[in-house]
């Protein structure tokens, strides 16, 4: 089969001949027809993954969506989306024509929604709605931030927070047009993150356009941003913390912590229970069918995998998804 490889870590996959996984117990093999490029792909790939290294060469990938083509409890054609190692541990990726999944923690995708689109809606978009959900638990009516919203999650965590309820959307970001999508994508508001002078004035920025102290921040960027939200929070309000883009590093005062009775929640998708993962994945795919949920993205066949690596690493403002 075709897939792509990584020889060394450090540099970008290339198409090559593989032969095809052989599922083991409790596995199905699966055609792959869209395999999402994630930011965690990339930190495998480059060595900066907490968790180590794979042995090269290996397949990279930590996601895809496919048909089953044999299995035990799922049946040859059922579409599903699933979640790989991604070359941890030995084992391979989705970067390739077919893969071997746990059929377990393979969930079925509802009809109604075209390959691509729906595969955006596994890491990029849990890490999107599960902050808000399951994190956060967002009650009906509180206001939300999300960060770093011009990105993938944070396209679809602007969504995501009127889907579940939320008053007043804040989209933050220092891309202009993705600010620009976030309004069309129903921001009541936006912050350009690099017009404000200080983390002070920055703070101040978002109550105005919250029109009030915030309840919950989706944070993906750390650093002065997330000291900036806190300073903005209200009382009893959360903020979730989902990566670093901006720094690994943050310095926070305690009473704005302490005196709002602020609660700084981590998330990873990963630590979510599998139950968990599935119903908010089938409810995201179930409202993009709707019409109610989107995110941009673009198709990249597989032989250009080394493009799509390369693109990824300049943060290109949508979803890159690889098609074999």
């Amino acid at each position: 089969m075709r897939a792509a490889v990584i020889e060394r870590v450090g540099e970008p996959p290339s198409l090559t001949d593989r032969p095809a996984p052989e599922p083991g117990t409790g596995q199905a093999l699966v055609e792959v027809t869209a395999a999402p490029i994630n930011p965690i792909d990339l930190s495998v790939g480059e060595g900066r993954f907490h968790g180590g290294s794979p042995e090269t060469p290996y397949v990279p990938g930590k996601e895809g969506l496919g048909r089953v083509l044999e299995g035990a409890a799922l049946a040859p054609g059922t579409r599903v989306w699933f979640n790989l190692p991604g070359g941890l541990g030995g084992a391979e990726g989705s970067f390739a024509e077919r893969a071997a999944v746990a059929e377990q923690g393979a969930v079925e995708v509802p009809e109604g929604v075209d390959d691509v689109l729906a595969a955006c809606f596994g890491i990029a978009g849990m890490a999107a709605w599960l902050p808000l959900e399951w994190r956060a638990k967002l009650r009906a009516g509180e206001s939300v931030l999300v960060l770093g919203a011009s990105g993938a999650v944070g396209q679809i965590a602007v969504q995501a927070a009127k889907l579940l309820g939320a008053g007043r959307v804040v989209a933050a970001a220092r891309d202009a047009d993705g600010l620009k999508r976030a309004r069309e994508l129903g921001a009541d508001a936006t912050v350009d993150l690099g017009a404000a002078d200080g983390v002070d004035a920055l703070a101040e920025t978002f109550v105005d356009a919250a029109g009030g102290e915030i309840d919950v921040t989706v944070d993906p960027l750390w650093g002065e941003p997330a000291v900036a939200a806190a300073k903005a929070a209200a009382r009893f309000g959360r903020i979730v913390q989902i990566g670093q883009s901006a720094s690994a590093e943050a310095t926070l005062p305690s009473s704005a912590i302490r005196g709002k009775l602020l609660a700084i929640l981590g998330h990873m998708n990963m630590e979510a229970p599998a139950e968990v993962q599935a119903r908010a994945y089938r409810r995201m795919v179930e409202h993009a069918a709707a019409g109610d949920l989107t995110v941009e993205h673009e198709a990249v066949p597989l032989d250009r995998v080394g493009e799509a690596w390369e693109r990824q690493q300049r943060f290109p403002r949508r979803k890159l998804v690889l098609t074999p």
